[in-house]
């Protein structure tokens, strides 16, 4: 971001104070308001954030007008077709894509750190077996700053390199481990022969009893879900992760507390809160009523995984989800599944209703990620755990743009104090 010449004025009590105004590589000028205080003596407003950078990022831009969303400027469309999850990886941590032997490397670093602390496996018995796989990952990715203490110290760049790599590679396993554990099933080893996504699959559904072959068509869905999951800008749980780490926090705490924030249904739960729905309408002869609910604006029934906050035309993630979505039930078939039938049958109402295209309520990364879990056998209660995994690399690699930020400080938002003015104190019996 760099200085333009214009500046902004601002009027107060017959006092005019100079506004700079910052240009970005693309997006909108954004008003420096950080003498304004200061200055000034008044605070702005903005419930939210939904106005107010609160930092300068080169990592991941989003246009909701134009339907475009660029990791280091590279099209998420792009990235998802021609590349893979870890190559993603790469290319957020470090800014660039790989060479061939970069890649390589960095593929055998994170393969080679997917098993956990062997101690760790301790940790999972202390939870209730009907506990909720989310309340499961963020304890334990809290803990393990209790087992890696060697890659705590923030401001060593080798140990936060070690704990980048910890993170993304052990995520898959913790998030499978969660899963193994809530259905009474053993836990399933990592392997190093598989890729990334293969081999979260196969820890999450092989069984000791047999063998278990990951099919190639799952496997590539499932690594689209974990590419087009990987950032996505200042969100809630990124920038639960920035103001977590603007203290200091070790690196394993700022991404428990970003688990914990993606957990909201109004973030990461919104793919579980639209197989919900589908479950609330049960069978395609109810979709009509249901559409006619959506269509009411006194009813409070919204239809889950239609439409985005930020964008305003289309999710540019959601057209490649489609495909993959359409290959997984192609593949695995939804007719042994009235869930999946529904889901298709409303897609296909949603996108030939005027209504819906007059409001851009079109379906969402969140509907068909929903859609493909729900057919790989994934219970509703996964969803959000691999949501996690997915953006752990976005949550890291935000937290290392910030850590290494000369301008950074602790995160203190401010106030509109609407409580009681000064009053004194009175006794209890006078009360």
């Amino acid at each position: 971001m760099v200085k333009s010449s214009k500046t902004a004025k601002l009027l107060l009590d017959g006092k005019e104070y100079d506004l700079p105004i910052m240009s970005p590589t693309a997006g909108p000028e954004v008003l420096d308001i950080r003498k304004l205080y200061g200055e000034a003596g008044v605070f702005t407003y903005d419930p939210g954030f939904t106005s107010t950078a609160s930092c300068d990022s080169t990592i991941t831009f989003i246009d909701g007008g134009k339907g475009e969303l660029l990791h280091r400027g590279y099209p998420i469309d792009q990235l998802a077709e021609h590349s893979h999850y870890l190559e993603v990886c790469y290319l957020l941590l470090y800014g660039n894509l790989p060479k061939p032997a970069e890649l390589e490397d960095f593929e055998n670093r994170v393969t080679n750190h997917t098993m956990i602390h062997e101690q760790m496996g301790y940790l999972f018995r202390g939870f209730r077996r009907d506990a909720h796989p989310m309340a499961i990952m963020t304890g334990v990715v809290g803990a393990m700053s209790a087992f890696y203490h060697d890659s705590t110290d923030i401001n060593d760049p080798w140990q936060r390199e070690v704990a980048s790599i910890r993170m993304i590679a052990k995520m898959p396993t913790i998030a499978a481990m969660a899963y193994k554990y809530t259905i009474g099933q053993p836990f399933v080893y990592p392997r190093n022969d598989l890729d990334y996504a293969s081999n979260f699959l196969r820890m999450c559904f092989a069984v000791p009893a047999e063998n278990y072959e990951v099919n190639p068509i799952l496997s590539r869905a499932m690594d689209r879900i974990f590419t087009l999951h990987a950032d996505h800008e200042q969100n809630a749980s990124t920038s639960t992760v920035r103001l977590a780490s603007s203290s200091g926090a070790n690196p394993f705490a700022c991404i428990a507390a970003g688990i914990a924030c993606l957990w909201g249904p109004a973030h990461g739960g919104a793919n579980q809160a639209c197989l919900e729905m589908l479950r609330e309408i049960g069978t395609a002869d109810r979709i009509p009523e249901f559409i006619k609910r959506a269509k009411d604006k006194d009813d409070p029934f919204r239809l889950m995984g239609f439409g985005h906050r930020v964008y305003k035309n289309t999710d540019p993630r959601a057209k490649v989800l489609k495909r993959s979505a359409d290959e997984v039930l192609d593949f695995l078939g939804v007719n042994n599944n009235p869930l999946l039938q529904v889901a298709k049958q409303l897609e296909e109402v949603a996108l030939n209703d005027e209504y819906f295209a007059d409001k851009k309520l079109f379906p969402n990364v969140d509907f068909y990620s929903g859609i493909i879990l729900e057919a790989m056998g994934f219970p509703n209660s996964m969803f959000t755990p691999i949501f996690a995994l997915s953006r752990t690399v976005g949550w890291i690699s935000q937290w290392k743009e910030m850590i290494a930020d000369p301008q950074v400080k602790i995160g203190r938002p401010r106030q509109l104090y609407l409580g009681e003015a000064p009053r004194d104190y009175t006794d209890i019996e006078k009360r």
